[in-house]
């Protein structure tokens, strides 16, 4: 049975729990000054699901270290409820491609590691660990290591471990890229279900355009040299939650465009041929 997620209700008069102005970022090289970000202009309600698409070099990456506070050379504002973030905190939680789980911890040990700043009891970490690690259905491999785990198991522990500080902020650094296509189309699923449990606002950077559009409230269409936003696109419930709708179709169509991949496979009765639109 498909489970199906609503969005939740934005209001336009609700102040936004991330706003980024006017925001600009260089980094130099070979003495050179080179702009990755120009001009990037975002508020995101609390609550909602954001996702970040556009061709490698268009600062993608590069805006999440900024939101985390990793990087504080920039021009610009980047306000969390208001206030400018100054360093990172444990408001704001990142997953990267790679899982990053420490080797010589288990499940266990890898979730609880967040929580070493964490001004909760160790009862209460306990408890924290142990709902995390069932919230992402790995429950019967607390006590397994990560070498004992598939590449999918190891992002749901990676997962749980940004959540266990219950973040106000998910940042998502193309968290299933490395995952076969099946597994990634599972971990989809879970992440929808997991970000909507856990009530987190969350920011996901993918090169996947279908990805986008079946997780996001909206669609970030960034462009590079230098990055900018080219169009922010808001997708109804009815395309997140079917994959084989003509609105998601639509809407993937639509992203591609903007992104310049506008090839169409027109198959024929004896031979599929790849097709460039005219321009």
């Amino acid at each position: 049975m498909n489970q199906i997620y609503l969005s939740p209700t934005f209001h336009a008069n609700v102040a936004p729990a991330l706003e980024i102005r006017h925001l600009d970022k260089s980094f130099t090289v070979v003495g050179q000054e080179l702009k990755v970000l120009a001009g990037v202009d975002l508020s995101v309600k609390s609550g909602e699901f954001v996702t970040i698409v556009g061709a490698s070099g268009c600062g993608k990456s590069t805006l999440l270290r900024l939101i985390l506070g990793l990087d504080l050379d920039y021009s610009g504002d980047i306000l969390v409820d208001g206030a400018p973030v100054r360093r990172p905190g444990l408001d704001r939680s990142i997953v990267f491609q790679d899982h990053r789980l420490l080797p010589w911890l288990t499940v266990e040990g890898n979730v609880a590691a967040a929580l070493r700043r964490s001004p909760l009891s160790r009862s209460s970490k306990q408890e924290a660990v142990r709902e995390h690690i069932e919230l992402v259905g790995l429950t019967q491999f607390t006590k397994a290591y990560p070498a004992q785990l598939s590449g999918g198991m190891a992002q749901r522990v990676a997962i749980a471990r940004a959540l266990v500080n219950r973040p106000r902020f998910l940042l998502l650094d193309e968290p299933l890229g490395a995952l076969d296509a099946l597994t990634r189309l599972r971990l989809q699923d879970e992440l929808k279900r997991i970000v909507q449990h856990e009530g987190t606002t969350a920011l996901l950077v993918t090169h996947d355009v279908d990805e986008a559009v079946h997780l996001g409230h909206r669609i970030v269409v960034m462009q590079p040299h230098p990055g900018r936003i080219a169009r922010i696109i808001s997708i109804p419930d009815q395309a997140r939650q079917d994959r084989s709708s003509r609105e998601f179709i639509r809407l993937r169509d639509e992203v591609l465009e903007l992104l310049g991949v506008g090839a169409a496979v027109l198959q024929t009765p004896k031979q599929a041929r790849l097709v460039e639109p005219s321009r």
